[in-house]
């Protein structure tokens, strides 16, 4: 009876030291497999026009939908948020950019200038406001991915090498990843046959099919971006 005596509470000693090594195996699994399972995507700020907007497009064509659906697919855990105005120059962007800004923003993707082009504003204009832009995502240590477009060349070689020249610039002064050319894979300008079955009727706006294609270029930027964010 002595021995029966001693050796329960033997055993039960024994088996709690087990039961609490398991507990605290269990509490730092559960912990490690909640810190992957619950992180925080990503979150990138697109700030933009229609072209960012999705202008014509059925809900889900855009760009913001259809960057966002090529993201998942590659298991990237990372959402682009629409920022996009139709109809806004740089200096819309960059009078809004401020308050665009909310504490879950953790990057940004940057795609104006073509108002400024069809409203022939001087480039040192938006030049100065789409600095203005990147100098805003650096007081907020937000990385930025800059989206160029292309001048016409009927404002004259001055503008257009003006215009097309600040984007590379600013990435470089920046440190900026750079996009040169929103539309180069659409086709040329002047490959005008197959660069219309990419585009809406008004000859401004990528068609759905027109989207997918500049996502399918696009993308794999976006994620070279990703990677290097903190």
């Amino acid at each position: 009876m002595r021995m029966t005596f001693f050796f329960l509470p033997s055993l039960a000693y024994g088996a709690k030291a087990v039961l609490r090594n398991l507990w605290l195996t269990l509490v730092l699994s559960l912990s490690l497999v909640s810190g992957a399972a619950f992180a925080q995507p990503i979150t990138i700020l697109a700030l933009g026009d229609s072209l960012t907007a999705g202008y014509g497009l059925p809900e889900g064509d855009g760009l913001v939908p259809q960057l966002n659906a090529w993201l998942d697919a590659q298991g990237l855990e990372a959402t682009v948020v629409n920022a996009g105005v139709s109809g806004d120059t740089t200096a819309g962007g960059l009078s809004r950019l401020d308050w665009s800004l909310t504490p879950e923003v953790d990057a940004m993707i940057v795609l104006l200038g073509g108002n400024d082009v069809l409203r022939a504003l001087p480039p040192a204009s938006s030049r100065a406001n789409l600095e203005g832009i990147l100098q805003g995502a650096a007081r907020h240590d937000l990385p930025v991915l800059l989206i160029g477009m292309k001048a016409p060349s009927n404002y004259g070689a001055a503008y257009q090498t003006a215009f097309d020249g600040m984007y590379p610039d600013l990435a470089a002064q920046y440190g900026a990843q750079l996009v040169p050319d929103y539309f180069a894979p659409l086709g040329t300008p002047t490959d005008s046959a197959n660069l219309a079955q990419y585009m809406q009727s008004d000859g401004i706006h990528p068609n759905k099919a027109g989207v997918a294609k500049i996502v399918e270029s696009l993308g794999p930027q976006v994620q070279s971006f990703i990677a290097t964010l903190p």
